[in-house]
């Protein structure tokens, strides 16, 4: 697979591309990003190993770490290896999301391709990308016929002092892991991305970009104190097995002085190749309603019975109430016969008519959103993944959402000798099945919502019908987990989880106090964090997961869930501190509205914000939900004040957040607002 060429596009701008070829032998190679402020270094030790290095004005952020590929025949870490060829280029380029976080994306990088060369003839090139926030580099091995790999030698030895904030990757469930923080020496196996805060300030995130026909891999520690990249094998050993030529996905190191400088970072996007799939209209991005909240209360069952939550009749109350509050979709889940084992994903239950709900939906101006749930039988769903899409498709709906429920290690998939194997989520076999699926429901003009996903490395960019994925601790945690998301769950999830790519976390809870089974749980958050976390949160569909009575019970905070877009003109992280506190603004896509949410951990604190993102020359009025007076996440967590303001450009808000709490803020011109 060669590396990307640049290409001159109706939203593209092409700056200097110049490609120099240097033969011979050389010690070593560097590359700096276009501000010259990042310097990445390729060298050869003297046991002729190929190593990199990384330095931010002038600091060690990677000191010298290792770089090669351990094939299972031949062409092991062992050869000596010497710097063939080097090749030099400079892109400045600008594309357009169909859907994002922002409408135009700018790829402006310094590039450089080093040839190594060993006697043993185990040569492979290492290409490397420096962005102004950070790099990505990537192997590429030429050839052909099959080959396998049984790891990575890649280290990525992050200098400290510093505290990472990082999940387990060895954990029973997936993602789905309260974030640690430790000192970065006390870091153990942790899936990416892990964000590290040095103790000079600096902020660096490891993570990966275009994860595709590969294993995810999790940053381990080593014996010597630093890390390596540990890819999660198959069941006989190998890591991956692939073709030859191929080149593996991008090791990512984002760099920044501040937390906002990680949130306002493309770069992840930026090193996934272009949109794939062409006219891609028919993925529609919003928010969403569904059968769900009252099967995790236990209120409904998602299989059939006396209680069964999908049901026509109730998928038509919920059409009903998404079409009153201008909601695009409507999710169903346990409309397909086999909750007791095995799925059909082809046959309703008798008391749920699929298309006739769907026909339904479209008459009040809203899509149905289908389900595929597997418990981790991925070959049971593989071999009717066509026919359930087809069924979709007939049916007229967009979406999907897909789901993995299984403790890692239990997926069932085919082993790399052929056997049946229980494999991991972020295993090769699961990285490719859910691409697989990605591109089957694309044919069908049908996107993707992935539940117990691999991590998210940015392929959105490729597949924009892959929409959002889940991939870490929801709120559904607050009925399912023993021990519920504290309130510095999701400020950590913004510096951490989200800089992979979307998330659906299901924000918007108004019950907080919800009840499962007689026993009354807590979501530890106030009402304002909650509208808050529609903006801090970013995916293209939000859902609106409480029952429609409790939302019902409080017009005048709803009225923000009502309003809140998904689709962004512009997003900028204004402020913030790992784990304590994030704030963050976005313009509507093709609208002059901003919003604004901001939220905090356990502490109240006191946040000033100056509004320059908003256009000069305009008054807004900014409709403000904030915790309301003595507001607590504990004990008076539905304490909200809502009020207008009048605000510009030139004003600077000063946000009292409760402990547990947010504020949610919409801008608008104040001449629109009038109108209205």
């Amino acid at each position: 697979m060669p590396g990307r060429l640049p290409t001159i596009g109706a939203a593209a701008t092409l700056f200097t591309v110049i490609t120099l070829l240097i033969a011979g032998c050389f010690p070593s190679a560097g590359v700096y990003s276009p501000d010259g402020a990042i310097e990445v270094s390729v060298s050869i030790d003297t046991r002729g190993r190929p190593g990199y290095e990384i330095r931010y004005r002038g600091k060690s952020i990677v000191g010298w770490s290792r770089l090669g590929i351990e094939f299972l025949e031949g062409g092991t870490g062992e050869a000596r290896y010497r710097i063939a060829a080097i090749e030099r280029a400079t892109y400045d380029e600008t594309w357009e999301q169909p859907w994002g976080e922002r409408r135009v994306v700018r790829d402006r990088h310094n590039e450089m391709l080093v040839s190594l060369a060993s006697a043993e003839g185990a040569d492979f090139r290492v290409r490397i990308r420096v962005f102004d926030d950070g790099t990505g580099f990537r192997y590429e091995v030429d050839g052909d016929g099959p080959v396998a790999i049984r790891a990575e030698l890649t280290e990525i030895n992050l200098e400290g002092p510093a505290s990472a904030w990082w999940q387990p990757a060895d954990g029973k469930v997936r993602y789905e892991h309260l974030y640690e923080k430790t000192p970065l020496g006390d870091m153990g196996a942790a899936h990416t991305p892990v964000t590290v805060v040095r103790d000079d300030g600096l902020h660096v995130a490891v993570h990966e970009a275009a994860l595709v026909g590969y294993a995810a891999y999790a940053l381990t520690p080593t014996a010597s104190g630093g890390f390596r990249t540990r890819l999660r094998p198959w069941s006989g050993g190998i890591a991956v097995s692939t073709t030859r030529p191929f080149a593996t996905p991008w090791r990512t190191i984002q760099i920044a002085d501040d937390a906002s400088g990680l949130l306002n970072s493309d770069l992840v996007l930026n090193l996934n190749e272009p949109n794939a799939l062409g006219d891609v209209s028919w993925v529609r991005p919003g928010k969403y309603v569904g059968i769900w909240w009252e099967m995790h209360l236990g209120l409904k069952t998602w299989e059939d019975g006396p209680r069964h939550g999908a049901t026509t009749e109730n998928a038509k109350q919920y059409i009903d109430f998404a079409a009153d509050h201008g909601f695009e979709g409507v999710l169903v889940e346990g409309w397909n016969q086999g909750w007791h084992g095995p799925f059909s994903y082809t046959e309703a239950y008798d008391d749920f008519d699929l298309e006739g709900v769907a026909a339904y939906a479209r008459e009040r101006g809203v899509y149905l959103i289908g389900h595929h749930e597997t418990y981790g039988d991925v070959l049971s769903y593989e071999a009717q993944m066509d026919a359930a899409l087809d069924v979709l498709a007939r049916a007229g709906i967009p979406q999907v959402k897909t789901g993995y429920v299984a403790d890692a290690g239990r997926l069932l998939g085919l082993g790399a000798n052929g056997e049946e194997a229980h494999v991991w989520h972020d295993s090769q076999y699961h990285v490719d099945h859910l691409l697989r699926n990605v591109r089957a429901a694309a044919r069908r003009r049908v996107a993707v919502n992935t539940h117990e996903p691999v991590k998210d490395t940015g392929l959105r960019r490729t597949y924009p019908n892959w929409l959002t994925r889940e991939g870490s601790r929801g709120q559904e945690f607050a009925i399912w987990g023993q021990v519920p998301n504290p309130p510095e769950h999701t400020v950590i999830l913004a510096h951490t989880r989200m800089l992979g790519g979307p998330m659906d976390f299901t924000p918007g809870m108004f019950d907080l106090h919800p009840v499962r089974e007689g026993m009354q749980k807590r979501i530890q958050t106030t009402l304002a964090k909650q509208l808050a976390l529609y903006v801090v949160l970013y995916s293209p569909m939000q859902m609106v997961p409480d029952l429609p009575e409790h939302y019902m019970a409080r017009p005048d905070a709803f009225q923000f869930i009502v309003d809140v877009p998904t689709d962004w003109e512009e997003s900028i992280a204004l402020d913030g501190v790992v784990g304590d506190f994030v704030v963050v603004a976005r313009r509507e896509r093709g609208g002059a509205d901003w919003y604004l949410g901001a939220i905090t951990d356990e502490e109240a604190r006191k946040v000033s914000v100056p509004l320059t993102m908003l256009d000069d020359g305009i008054t807004y009025v900014g409709e403000i939900y904030s915790d309301g007076d003595a507001a607590h996440w504990e004990d008076k967590p539905y304490a909200i004040a809502i009020e207008r303001k009048l605000l510009t450009r030139d004003s600077t808000l000063e946000l009292q957040l409760a402990a547990g709490g947010g504020t949610a803020i919409r801008f608008r011109p104040q001449e629109e607002a009038i109108e209205e």
